[in-house]
């Protein structure tokens, strides 16, 4: 307000030079009239003056305001200053707010679930591209788009028209591979947010813990239940010595069977809750393949053809248990479901690139393509009846996975009906080493 006195002064000082001036020019003859006169010119002058820095003022009111305000003296000039001010400020708080949504739409945007945004007609304000993957929406061409308009799944449709948000809906993604959970909440004035989160692995998880029990339930129930019909027989029936013996052999069977049952159970536990072996403990695979070869004849007992290889100069990183595991289970398969009189052979190759594989191929009945992709899985069996006659558990195949990718590598299926099927355990070159590379690293003599 510093601008008021000084302008009332000379607006006042003004007035009176005005005056007088009048006088002087109409020589006195008429005073009032001639000071009247110069009063009204001074101040036309001032309001003349006045109107251009407001005019000024205006013209830059009404452009872009990038310059600075008109730098005029007194009112117009404090005027135009604190305008000037007023809206950098306004600049200032609008570039902090934009900078703080564009941080808030980042951090959505990060956020490994989806969410979209409804205005009060379910039209799409925005989404980020998780949800625009989860609903198959394009982020910026939608937008504006009634949500129901492009998302149709029936139960979508019905749990955001029924309004009740308690719980959230299970509905697939537009190109059915994936499951979705979708929860609505409500905010501000019948706005609404979606949250979309991806559980098809979760489900697939829940799925397989489900089948995982069933299968170990009924695995173990039914040689219990053969159990207590045989003790039950013994206990009520008088039994021959024969008799007796034969119940007791197939007593002893189906206790033989739980035990593998067990123990398997409890190596596939031992795998999955384990670190992986160490890169700096080398087996050698001649001691390990001759063991394995012992137990295959013996299985066998002389009714298949069994070929190993002799003299193998190869060591592989990782647990000598965890590799005999593997390599026994895929031998002990070919010997139980290849007909007497066929072929089992086992081999090993170390590859171009240094990589290590072991093989075991037999003239079995050979596996249904449709059936490779999921012989891995946990009790899953071709033929389940075929299966437990052999002394089967259903988890010597999942077994075999998890010790090979423990160690790196991978497992190769090849089957074919009727022409047999190989088994391929690939090591990577990382782990692979030959007796005389060994040798040379410890200086031990050959």
């Amino acid at each position: 307000m510093n601008w008021l006195l000084p302008r009332a002064l000379a607006a006042l000082l003004a007035a009176l030079a005005g005056g007088v001036l009048g006088g002087v020019l109409t020589d006195w003859t008429f005073p009032v009239f001639g000071a009247l006169l110069g009063v009204a010119a001074v101040l036309g002058v001032i309001a003349l003056r006045d109107t251009l820095r407001g005019y000024r003022l205006i013209e830059w009111l009404r452009g872009s305001q990038e310059g600075p305000a008109p730098r005029d003296a007194g009112l117009w000039g404090e005027l135009g200053y604190r305008v000037e001010r007023a809206i950098r400020l306004r600049e200032q708080e609008a570039i902090h707010e934009r900078e703080r949504l564009t941080q808030f739409l980042s951090a959505i945007e990060a956020s490994p679930n989806g969410v979209m945004l409804l205005d009060a007609n379910d039209q799409i304000d925005w989404c980020n591209s998780v949800a625009a993957d989860h609903f198959g929406l394009d982020p910026q061409r939608d937008r504006r788009q009634r949500v129901t308009n492009l998302v149709r799944a029936p139960a979508f449709v019905g749990y955001l028209q029924a309004g009740q948000f308690r719980d959230a809906v299970l509905i697939p993604d537009p190109r059915g591979q994936r499951q979705l959970s979708v929860l609505v909440r409500g905010y501000g004035d019948e706005l609404k947010l979606v949250l979309s989160q991806d559980i098809t692995e979760r489900e697939r998880s829940e799925a397989m813990r489900r089948d995982f029990v069933a299968n170990v339930s009924h695995e173990i129930r039914t040689p219990l239940t053969v159990l207590a019909g045989f003790i039950e027989t013994m206990v009520n029936l008088p039994l021959t010595e024969v008799e007796r013996k034969r119940v007791l052999t197939l007593m002893t069977q189906q206790a033989s069977r739980m035990g593998t049952l067990v123990s398997d159970l409890l190596t596939l536990a031992q795998l999955e809750g384990s670190p992986r072996p160490h890169a700096d403990r080398w087996v050698a695979l001649a001691p390990m393949l001759a063991q394995i070869e012992a137990d295959a004849r013996v299985l066998s007992a002389g009714r298949h053809t069994l070929v190993f290889p002799s003299n193998v100069e190869a060591q592989i990183a990782g647990a000598q248990n965890e590799l005999l595991s593997g390599v026994t289970n895929l031998v002990s398969n070919a010997v139980r479901y290849t007909p007497e009189g066929g072929r089992i052979e086992l081999t090993w190759k170390q590859l171009a690139d240094g990589a290590g594989e072991i093989a075991v191929t037999d003239t079995g009945l050979g596996i249904a393509r449709e059936h490779l992709p999921r012989l891995t899985e946990r009790f899953y069996r071709v033929d389940g009846s075929r299966s437990r006659d052999t002394g089967g558990t259903g988890l010597g195949l999942a077994i075999v996975k998890h010790v090979v990718q423990r160690h790196g590598g991978d497992l190769v299926i090849d089957s074919e009906l009727g022409r047999g099927s190989t088994f391929r355990l690939q090591f990577p070159a990382a782990r692979v080493r030959r007796v005389s590379q060994a040798r040379e690293l410890v200086g031990t003599p050959p």
